[in-house]
């Protein structure tokens, strides 16, 4: 018998028994697309997770000077000079001072505005943009002016666009705007990047009364060297403080990539999880076959009492199964993209972010080859009984 002529047996005896059909392909078609959703989920928070750290820049180094377990001190001066003599990994540096909840304009207080004090490269080193007036400069360092840049969002809500000359108060003291950044987030909104004020680093520490600088941000040359400039960066470190419990070197790019992999582990598990119901699916088709195999046995005993060999019996029965299975399949896919785009619609909506549900070509094709083949394993048991009953038996079944 040829395959043609099976899959047209597999068809007409489906179309026989559509609802029962349909049941039975229920657990493969949830099975693909909730392997379908996952996966594309991951996918898209892996996405998310890239684009940003990608704005935060993954070239960067953060560097946090704890002190512990030693006397000594790491000045600006020696940062510079450490950035200065590993030019072939290391580019740019900027001291960085936080001073959250410090900013008030008039009589309001902006608890949620961030002020940071900061060197002359930090905007560099992030890549902001100015949008109107100047950034801070060596002298504003220098000699801890009182000068500042904010970011589109005071501008904005607070100066009406015309935030330039204007003033702000810092920690109880008024700070003249000379810069206003461009817009970095889609949209501009309090506690956003654009809701912020920087200031030089020198006149914050001043603000805070500290006598050192602990936090740092270094850039490297190249995304490739981040291992290399990490090595070096700690090695000049533990040189000028003589103890591995003094520093933290935190690269972005490292900590990108711990990310994803937990990120892969946890979908994985998911994923697994969610192929239990291919399992379950596979077992309704096993069912479903051992019921038709007891309707049919009067036919099975007919046809092979007119000359029918145990493998074409067998066959049949094989590729029903696998029929049913891949129908599953098919259906689940269509199921699953619908999902992912639903899945895509309630993330943004309720979490308000760019995070995009999809499902990969692979992960689609290994559903599908999946469910054809738990078609053919679970179906196999029943085709093998059906392939082996006595046709003599078979006629005189009622």
């Amino acid at each position: 018998m040829r395959f043609s002529e099976n899959f047209s047996l597999a068809f007409g005896n489906i179309k026989s028994s559509k609802a029962r059909t349909f049941l039975t392909m229920l657990g493969i078609i949830i099975g693909i697309s909730s392997v379908m959703v996952i996966i594309g989920l991951g996918n898209g928070m892996e996405q998310y997770m890239t684009d940003s750290f990608e704005s935060i820049g993954t070239n960067i180094l953060n560097v946090t000077i704890t002190g512990s377990g030693t006397t000594r001190t790491l000045e600006v001066e020696d940062m510079a000079e450490i950035v200065r003599e590993n030019s072939e990994c290391l580019d740019k540096f900027s001291p960085t001072v936080a001073l959250r909840g410090r900013a008030k304009i008039g009589s309001e207080s902006l608890s949620r505005t961030s002020v940071t004090g900061v060197g002359t490269d930090y905007f560099a080193i992030n890549n902001y943009t100015l949008a109107k007036g100047r950034t801070l400069r060596y002298m504003d360092v220098k000699e801890r002016t009182h000068d500042c840049v904010i970011g589109s969002y005071l501008d904005e809500e607070w100066y009406d666009s015309d935030a330039l000359g204007k003033t702000i108060r810092i920690g109880g003291e008024v700070f003249n705007i000379v810069g206003v950044l461009e817009q970095e987030d889609d949209e501009a909104k309090e506690g956003g990047t654009d809701d912020a004020v920087y200031v030089p680093y020198s006149t914050a520490a001043r603000l805070i009364r500290s006598a050192n600088i602990t936090s740092y941000t270094v850039t490297i040359t190249s995304e490739d060297s981040a291992d290399a400039a990490v090595d070096v960066l700690e090695n000049a470190l533990y040189d000028k403080l003589r103890s591995e419990d003094a520093y933290t070197v935190i690269s972005m790019s490292q900590i990108l990539d711990m990310m994803d992999d937990l990120l892969n582990v946890v979908i994985t598990v998911l994923a697994i999880i969610a192929g239990i119901s291919l399992v379950v699916g596979g077992v309704g088709i096993m069912n479903i076959m051992l019921v038709s195999v007891s309707e049919r046995t009067r036919e099975i005993g007919i046809r092979k009492a007119l000359g029918a060999k145990e493998r074409y019996i067998l066959s049949q029965f094989v590729i029903e199964a696998a029929v049913i299975s891949a129908m599953g399949g098919i259906v689940g896919i269509a199921f699953g993209y619908a999902l992912s785009s639903l899945a895509t619609w309630l993330v943004t909506a309720l979490l308000d972010v760019e995070l995009a549900v999809t499902p990969t070509l692979q992960s689609i094709a290994l559903a599908f080859g999946a469910s054809a083949a738990i078609g053919v394993v679970f179906g196999f048991l029943p085709a093998r009984k059906a392939a082996a009953l006595n046709p003599i038996d078979a006629l005189r079944y009622e």
